[in-house]
């Protein structure tokens, strides 16, 4: 049998509907993905437009924040279509943000997800580390059955020193304090794999700028958005060709993504 190629793309494009006038939809068709999770929506569902909702020949699927307008929401794009679609993972405290699709394909379950901000307050970042903690025993228990998983979005922290150009005054901040870089070394202790990071052990590449002080530019940069795969993905040789692209513009995020072959 042919083996399939799958190209799976995660992007958080802070606002779908400022993107869209940025050529979102140009660099969908230039990056050509069979599966495009994108993160930080910032829509309601009456404000779907018709071409969001019949691009190309993707079929989407959507998850809003009830709590809050113009705040979080994920959509999926697939070409390829699922076996079945859902929303969150039965927690009311994290499925009323819009957080959490995941997609099953059958040969593999795919997970959309925008992972909290901590910057808020010492109330959200415990907020964000309970959310680490629950949607992770959630894939674990689906992981335990032997599960193919694909965890992809915005992790909202960098893990290591590599991944952001000024570690040391940012040790402080959410986004890179030991806690929450704690849950990354967690995340792997699980047996879940960095694909980017397991590909390219030394390689300096960032997904995520600062609007300010022409961070972009200048490079100045955080590793945030990541794609996640449980290690039997990794054993049996699905992953290849995992990329940050950093060509891509219109949002403070790039895409991230990598090709499936099996």
């Amino acid at each position: 049998m042919p083996k399939k190629l799958i190209k799976l793309v995660s992007w958080n494009v802070n606002g779908l509907r400022a993107i869209i006038q940025k050529d979102f939809f140009g660099s969908i068709q230039r990056m050509n993905p069979d599966i495009v999770a994108i993160q930080e929506t910032k829509l309601q569902e009456h404000q779907r437009t018709d071409k969001m909702l019949s691009f190309e020949d993707y079929n989407s699927y959507w998850s809003y924040s009830t709590v809050k307008k113009g705040y979080s929401g994920v959509a999926t794009f697939t070409r390829i279509a699922p076996q079945n679609v859902k929303e969150g993972i039965g927690n009311p405290g994290y499925d009323e943000e819009g957080r959490i699709l995941e997609t099953d394909f059958g040969d593999f379950i795919f997970f959309n997800v925008y992972f909290p901000n901590g910057q808020m307050g010492d109330d959200r970042l415990q907020y964000k580390l309970n959310f680490y903690n629950d949607f992770f025993a959630y894939t674990d228990s689906l992981k335990n059955q032997g599960k193919n998983l694909i965890i992809s979005g915005d992790y909202n922290t960098a893990h290591n020193e590599i991944d952001l150009t000024h570690p040391k005054p940012n040790e402080k901040y959410s986004g890179f304090l030991r806690v929450e870089r704690d849950w990354m070394d967690e995340i792997i202790k699980r047996g879940y794999v960095d694909t980017f990071r397991y590909f390219y052990p030394e390689k300096v590449k960032y997904s995520w700028w600062s609007y300010r002080a022409n961070a972009r530019k200048k490079n100045v940069g955080w590793r945030v958005d990541y794609i996640f795969v449980s290690r039997n993905i990794i054993d049996k040789g699905w992953v290849k060709e995992p990329f940050i692209d950093n060509d891509i513009f219109g949002s403070d995020h790039c895409p991230v993504g990598l090709v499936l072959e099996f």
